[in-house]
């Protein structure tokens, strides 16, 4: 039953170093999508993700076509603050790949244009917050499926 979380071109290696943990101990597979905004033998990357990086079922893409044409039959949806449905509303199923972009911009736009029926946001209660953390928002998302598919 494990889900496939994408990082679309990420920024901060703390974040991904921290998601590559929340992956490992949720069961999922990570996928990244290149470019990144840090070095993957970046300390602070291995410093989040501490001494479980090597256990990861990790797949790295050089792009986002090269990350589209592997999976084009995948089960995709796509997590923005510009969704439109709530998280805890979409249908997890076994091997689905959550997608998330990057800290400084989410997710590139073609993405959104193109899966509107499939883009979800996290719900936010305060007009001051424009999006959460990308760790946590990652963490958020994986656990309600996990809890939906058990």
């Amino acid at each position: 039953m494990p889900l496939n979380i994408v990082l679309i071109e990420p920024e901060i290696p703390n974040n991904t170093g921290n998601i590559g943990r929340l992956a490992l101990a949720s069961g999922s597979n990570l996928h990244l999508v290149k470019p990144f905004g840090f070095e993957i033998t970046d300390t602070r990357l291995k410093r989040a993700g501490l001494d479980y990086w090597q256990h990861l079922n990790l797949h790295y893409y050089d792009s986002l076509d090269d990350f589209l044409t592997k999976n084009k039959d995948a089960n995709m949806v796509f997590l923005s603050s510009h969704g439109t449905q709530k998280h805890y509303d979409i249908s997890y199923k076994d091997n689905m790949f959550l997608v998330f972009g990057k800290e400084s911009a989410g997710l590139p736009k073609v993405l959104v244009e193109n899966n509107k029926d499939k883009l979800f946001k996290i719900p936010l209660y305060s007009e001051h917050v424009r999006s959460l953390n990308l760790a946590n928002a990652v963490s958020i998302v994986v656990y309600e499926g996990l809890r939906d598919l058990q």
